[in-house]
């Protein structure tokens, strides 16, 4: 990969860590689901006038809304409140091993050995974090997982699905989740317009941040990437995510780098790095 692309891929990684940050200091200040809400809205805006879809394709985009934006988004932004954010970041990778098995249940694909092993690291790996300190409850865990396959379920349906631009494909879900996620903040929160009222320029610059750095821009350069390379050299650079977002909650957020989350994510990025990396044999010296 030429070292502009290779900057670029880092570049998006960064982004992505750091997003894991920003939604924790825009729930700080405004409820969970009505950050999404305005996280949708404004993606929905600034993308569906610019990609017109197929009338056809309407009802793949709303149920694509209710597994990723209700599910995936939702809960994620909801978890976050009450996870630490490298631990979030950690768990929300489970995607990958949830997706990996909703394959071969549903699309029959097969497991080799090495697959086996990364979802027994990955697993394992949940069960080290679930017993350490940074997740108090169960609760974070179960919604932080829910989140991981919403995702999975939703890339399932993307693989399955019409073809569609990626940005299209954002634009679209993000506005048709806008009434099911606005109506469950007015359903199961309290205090939304004095949060808006009240919100500073962190709350503010966090929706402005998840929905145009997150979503356009990193999602824009990581398509084009994947257009320019092959899938095997660009997302194995995913795995940084986690570990940056580690990193950047200690050092911004101030969370604990205890034992469990060290060897916990350790086992979920090294049975992460079994399943989406492709090892080629070298032939043989005659």
């Amino acid at each position: 990969m030429p070292l502009r692309d290779l900057l670029l891929g880092l570049f998006v990684i960064a982004i992505w860590a750091l997003n894991i940050i920003v939604i924790k200091v825009g729930v700080a200040e405004l409820p969970p689901l009505m950050m999404t809400t305005l996280r949708f809205m404004l993606v929905a805006a600034l993308l569906v006038p610019f990609y017109p879809v197929a009338r056809a394709q309407l009802p793949f985009l709303l149920l694509l809304s209710v597994t990723f934006g209700s599910l995936h988004f939702a809960l994620l932004f909801i978890g976050l409140g009450q996870a630490e954010a490298g631990t979030g970041a950690i768990l929300v990778q489970m995607g990958t091993p949830f997706a990996t098995l909703l394959a071969v249940i549903f699309l029959k694909e097969k497991l080799g050995p090495k697959r086996i092993a990364g979802l027994l690291l990955s697993f394992a790996g949940v069960v080290v974090l679930a017993g350490g300190p940074t997740l108090p409850s169960p609760l974070p865990l179960t919604i932080l997982l829910c989140s991981a396959m919403g995702w999975a379920v939703s890339q399932l349906l993307i693989k399955r699905g019409p073809p569609l631009a990626p940005m299209a494909l954002a634009g679209w879900m993000a506005l048709f989740a806008v009434p099911q996620v606005a109506l469950g903040s007015w359903l199961f929160e309290s205090g939304q317009w004095q949060a808006i009222q009240q919100a500073s320029w962190l709350g503010w610059g966090a929706v402005l941040y998840t929905a145009v750095m997150s979503s356009i821009v990193a999602y824009g350069i990581w398509y084009a990437l994947l257009r320019r390379h092959p899938v095997n050299r660009v997302v194995p650079m995913t795995l940084l995510v986690p570990v940056l977002a580690v990193g950047l909650g200690a050092l911004l957020m101030g969370d604990s780098l205890g034992f469990h989350k060290l060897m916990g994510g350790g086992l979920v990025i090294a049975g992460i790095a079994l399943i989406v990396i492709k090892f080629r044999r070298r032939p043989r010296a005659v």
